[in-house]
């Protein structure tokens, strides 16, 4: 019975978490008269022409690919730089290690509305205020500390010999992290990629305040300028749609690494 209760309250929560999902991608598939009609119902007909439109008109397209270039760019700068910190605080011993960490660790607990103000000014004083660089740095420096936090532990607990076996044939300290370390470490890696990656594609207050320029919109961005806009012209088909669109890309992330992401939180909750 208490097995049978455990999995009773998991398909619960399955359906609970599913549900919207599902109803999000029936409604953006359905005419604006079936929404409004039966918002439950399924569609009579699979209409696609309503994703066509929300990439195209109502520029979902252009916001998607303002996505992936800041969301790229970031995570590629954050996993690089933090795994290379993280690296460096977990297997050297040196004067303020325990400071430079516990520095990090501090950061992941200040609240980010504090620093928006003189992170505008900084922003536009370096004129990148509106541009691609500046959002991909703050991103970066917004996603650091917890990938600092979440790798130092991976490191920290990965065999020495295998390292010093390294430099006995030879290695230099960069191609034992990069050829040895770093193959290691994979699950942790993955996990905070996709951690940051869902982070980072779902902000909204930093480009808010950052990205004033409508060409280079981020996606955030882009669905509350299209929820105002479709919502007065009772688009209700095209508002679906591109929330749908905006989902994929986190959906089939998790999907494709949920094994890594698995494995990545397990070994970090054992170590």
């Amino acid at each position: 019975m208490r097995r049978v209760s455990l999995h009773a309250v998991m398909v619960a929560w399955a359906v609970v978490t599913a549900f919207p999902l599902v109803w999000a991608l029936m409604s953006s598939v359905k005419s604006d008269a079936e929404i409004l009609a039966d918002p439950w119902a399924p569609p009579s007909s699979i209409r696609l022409g309503n994703w066509a439109r929300a990439w195209n008109a109502a520029d979902i397209g252009r916001y998607f690919l303002n996505s992936l270039i800041v969301v790229g760019g970031a995570l590629a700068l954050t996993m690089a730089l933090g795994s290379l910190v993280a690296y460096t605080l977990a297997r050297y011993e040196f004067r303020g290690n325990r400071l430079v960490y516990y520095t990090f660790v501090a950061s992941m607990f200040f609240p980010v509305f504090l620093a928006l103000v003189p992170l505008f000014f900084v922003v536009q004083k370096m004129g990148l205020l509106g541009t691609y660089p500046g959002l991909i740095l703050v991103y970066t420096a917004y996603a650091m500390p917890f990938t600092v936090f979440f790798l130092h532990s991976f490191f920290r607990s990965l065999p020495s010999a295998v390292a010093e076996a390294a430099f006995l044939d030879g290695c230099s300290h960069l191609r034992v992290f990069a050829r040895v370390m770093l193959p290691m470490a994979r699950s942790g890696l993955v996990s905070v990629g996709i951690f940051n990656f869902l982070g980072l594609w779902n902000q909204y207050l930093l480009p808010l305040v950052l990205n004033p320029d409508p060409d280079r919109y981020v996606l955030a961005q882009g669905l509350a300028a299209l929820s105002v806009s479709q919502g007065y012209r009772s688009d209700w088909s095209g508002l679906f749609a591109g929330l749908v669109i905006a989902m994929l890309p986190v959906l089939f992330a998790y999907v494709a690494f949920q094994r890594h992401l698995r494995a990545g939180l397990t070994a970090g909750a054992v170590r």
